[in-house]
């Protein structure tokens, strides 16, 4: 069927749904849609939210910029689009649109260009009526509940790899049956597309995401991040208890990243960075790489501390410590090897051991790789450190 806008004026937002498998297969990477490491990349929200900011030239120009930086080489690879990207009205045949003056050349042409660029291309709706920015009457633009099917189709048309499920104005209807409808309609559609569910932890996503009928490959943990470290801290805790629920094909979500938006020092930025790679946390970018600061880029380039994130074994690192307000989390690695994080919540220095047996490791000689300062030690797994406030240090120790 043919999915158009009503006039002239919109015919760059026409797309062709087709609903065959096979017109997709030449397009689509299986990596793109592939959960079996957490899923790394960008998306707008934490940098523009609604503002006019977002469009086409912006995601373009993020696009270049994770080229350009190593951003892309380092394993970034998925570029999503957040709420505002639709009109606030269904076409005439009740098929979600573009909004023209963000995206004149329509969504098939950017995720045709991000595609281009090497990226996998990720959209966003609500398992509700509504998305949840606001507009008239308090109503955000158009969701899928009761569009399900035809929304995945559209989704699929335009190329996406990628969707991210929000949870406003659901209706109070059930989570997983709302969830389990779009999962179903996804994979209807014969394309392979990245389900994310971001129902804020509200029912507990990580007790039936995984379930097939939902087919969900991550799930939000906690509510919504903002720049502040109170905020990071918060859902840090809310997340790093939930390690048994989080493994290859299905991850926790503690929600994107704020490296780079100004609101945290350096240092809680690297905790921040830390603390979601241990906890094999997805890496959504959340900041406008196109002026990002060279301190900010250097954290998310850390190809160390992402090495721990995206380690195949797929394990959340499990917290052994949490007291004093220093917390030890500890994450098996496939080689053998184990990577350590220790962080200091408080707001004074604190002088910290760590035990090799605390650290889950039997007596021996070790090669302690510090993952900030990139350097080598031998010892006998213990860690001894005098951490700063709110910092981390960040260890990967192997046997020798």
């Amino acid at each position: 069927m043919k999915v158009c806008s009503a006039t002239m004026t919109r015919l760059a937002a026409c797309v062709a749904v087709t609903f065959a498998t096979a017109a997709f297969a030449d397009e689509v990477k299986p990596e793109w849609s592939s959960a079996a490491v957490p899923q790394m990349g960008f998306n707008n929200w934490n940098s523009t939210h609604c503002r006019d900011e977002f469009n086409e030239d912006m995601i373009r120009g993020v696009a270049d910029k994770m080229i350009s930086s190593g951003l892309r080489d380092a394993g970034y690879r998925h570029i999503n689009l957040d709420d505002c990207w639709a009109d606030w009205q269904r076409d005439k045949s009740g098929n979600l649109q573009p909004n023209l003056k963000r995206f004149p050349h329509g969504i098939k042409a950017l995720a045709d260009y991000v595609h281009s660029k090497g990226f996998a291309f990720g959209l966003y709706s609500s398992a509700g009526t509504n998305t949840c920015e606001p507009h008239e009457a308090n109503r955000g633009f158009p969701g899928g509940l009761g569009h399900e099917k035809q929304d995945a189709a559209f989704f699929a048309s335009v190329g996406a790899d990628y969707l991210k499920y929000d949870n406003c104005n659901n209706e109070k209807k059930p989570a997983k049956e709302r969830y389990s409808a779009m999962g179903e309609a996804l994979r209807a559609t014969g394309r392979p597309i990245f389900y994310s569910l971001c129902e804020w932890g509200e029912n507990k996503a990580w007790l039936w995401g995984a379930d097939p009928k939902v087919g969900a490959s991550s799930w939000r943990t906690t509510g919504d991040i903002s720049d502040k470290y109170d905020s990071m801290l918060k859902i840090f805790k809310e997340n790093v208890v939930l390690d048994a629920y989080a493994g290859p094909g299905h991850w926790n979500d503690p929600d994107m990243l704020e490296v780079g938006n100004g609101g945290m020092t350096d240092v809680e930025y690297r905790s921040h960075f830390s603390l979601w790679s241990i906890m094999a946390a997805p890496l959504l970018i959340g900041t406008d790489l196109r002026k990002i600061s060279p301190s900010a880029l250097e954290i998310l380039l850390n190809k160390e501390v992402i090495a721990v994130d995206q380690d195949v074994l797929g394990k959340q690192g499990k917290q052994v410590r949490d007291a004093k307000g220093i917390h030890v989390i500890v994450k098996p690695m496939k080689d053998g090897s184990s990577a350590v994080a220790v962080f200091n919540e408080g707001g004074a220095a604190q002088d910290v051991a760590v035990s090799a047996q605390e650290a889950g490791l039997k007596a021996g000689k070790y090669r302690m790789r510090d993952l900030w300062k990139h350097t080598d030690a031998q010892g006998d797994g213990s860690i001894k450190v005098k951490l700063e406030p709110h910092a981390t240090v960040m260890y990967r120790i192997s046997a020798m």
